[in-house]
């Protein structure tokens, strides 16, 4: 195919990480969860309108959905969706994010110094970055994440719609544009309305390095155990006092260390713990539970719920309590009946000189609600490396590349 020309992704991208919009587990009873996450929104509906995109709408959860006409010839083409996510992660500092371009010419990747000290990663930690010496990549000042999870994704699909209002003849059939908020506290496409949205497929761009092309994800669930304890005076403590943060100790030493996400990769599912809080008399932990494998999924967490039966009959008495919320299922129970979606994208790849490798994803993408909602969604790579940290990175080349595969993806549809 003939190249295409080069597209305004890079400044989009970096105008848009400027925008805070990490979303709040701590606020997740609200969609969306940080009313920053509205500023974004905002801003992308007006540059959909200006673009000619028609229905442009920004709902009360900061759903932003859109459509685009289709290419002559192709009106009667089902209606192809794609999605990205406004919201990044409250696992590193999100606010105020500073990116610049940095030509790196190989060993330490240096984001920035911050406080006198260089913020950096090496080829030993990201063996990737052998691969991208000699080019420009884009980084924070590393005193926060850069936020290419996933406005990366997001300045790729605008980019392609500025494509398209520039040239309409390019071949696509109608196409939904929609950016949702908090994915990563597992909302995301919650509260998408999937019959106005009007789309037969959909895929999300919102994967790793350049070339990722994703139909697996985890099976997820969250967790939250209570501890209650007894306090009373150390000194009158002995066969009295029940320390609810010994009882959380016990209680972890139970779950096996080889199933914690730093031993385990690939297929290998994982029981992790986000964070503890304490004292003698209450203790919480909050777990994330993941795997692709359903029945492995269920016996990890059979075997949170027998620890805590274990600590109770040891007490005698109900001190720990287990709290399971589902988040999401993993999506290649309903991906794999459409193979064509997966054809198309690898098609979509190696036609503009990708390689393209599938692989499981160790997350989630609102590609997996959406899928079981009823709109098979499999998800794309966006070229981010490094992401929910402040090492992140993104190489020009990948932002650039990702905006001709989704042309080329378009273009099949019709």
């Amino acid at each position: 195919m003939d190249q295409p020309n080069q597209s305004d992704v890079l400044e989009r991208f970096l105008r848009y990480v400027r925008v805070t919009t990490q979303s709040s587990e701590e606020h997740c009873d609200v969609v969306p969860s940080t009313a920053c996450q509205f500023d974004l929104a905002n801003l992308l509906a007006d540059e959909l309108r200006g673009l000619g995109a028609l229905d442009v709408e920004v709902s009360e959860h900061a759903y932003v959905t859109a459509h685009i006409p289709a290419s002559p010839g192709a009106e009667n083409a089902p209606r192809l969706g794609l999605i990205a996510h406004l919201d990044t992660t409250e696992a590193a500092p999100g606010d105020g994010v500073n990116p610049h371009v940095v030509h790196y010419e190989g060993g330490d990747l240096v984001c920035g110094v911050v406080d006198g000290k260089e913020v950096s990663i090496n080829p030993s930690k990201i063996p990737a970055l052998d691969e991208v010496a000699g080019e420009n990549l884009v980084c924070s000042d590393g005193t926060t994440l850069l936020g290419a999870d996933d406005k990366a994704g997001v300045a790729e699909i605008m980019a392609l719609v500025a494509r398209i209002s520039q040239d309409p003849l390019l071949p696509h059939p109608p196409l939904g544009i929609c950016f949702c908020p908090d994915e990563e506290i597992g909302h995301g496409a919650e509260l998408l309305d999937i019959p106005a949205f009007g789309c037969a497929f959909a895929y999300t761009v919102d994967g790793g390095p350049i070339g990722e092309l994703e139909y697996e994800c985890f099976n997820a669930a969250d967790v939250t155990v209570s501890f209650e304890g007894f306090s009373i005076h150390p000194g009158d403590a002995k066969n009295r006092m029940v320390n609810a943060s010994n009882l959380f100790v016990e209680f972890h030493t139970m779950l096996p260390a080889v199933e914690r996400p730093e031993h385990t990769e690939g297929y290998e599912g994982f029981i992790h713990l986000c964070g503890i809080s304490g004292t003698v008399t209450h203790a919480t932990a909050r777990y994330i539970v993941r795997d692709h494998d359903a029945e492995r999924f269920q016996q990890k967490l059979d075997m949170m719920e027998r620890a805590a039966g274990f600590v109770n009959d040891r007490l005698g008495e109900e001190r720990v309590s287990v709290e399971i919320k589902p988040q999401y299922r993993n999506m290649a129970e309903v991906v794999a009946g459409y193979p064509e979606l997966i054809d198309r994208a690898r098609n979509a790849f190696e036609t503009t000189g990708v390689p393209c490798r599938i692989i499981p994803i160790r997350g989630g993408t609102d590609g997996a609600q959406l899928s079981f909602r009823g709109l098979p969604c499999p998800n794309l790579a966006t070229g981010a490396y490094c992401c929910h940290g402040v090492n992140e990175f993104i190489p020009v080349s990948s932002l650039e590349k990702m905006v001709d595969v989704l042309q080329a993806l378009v273009a099949q549809f019709i």
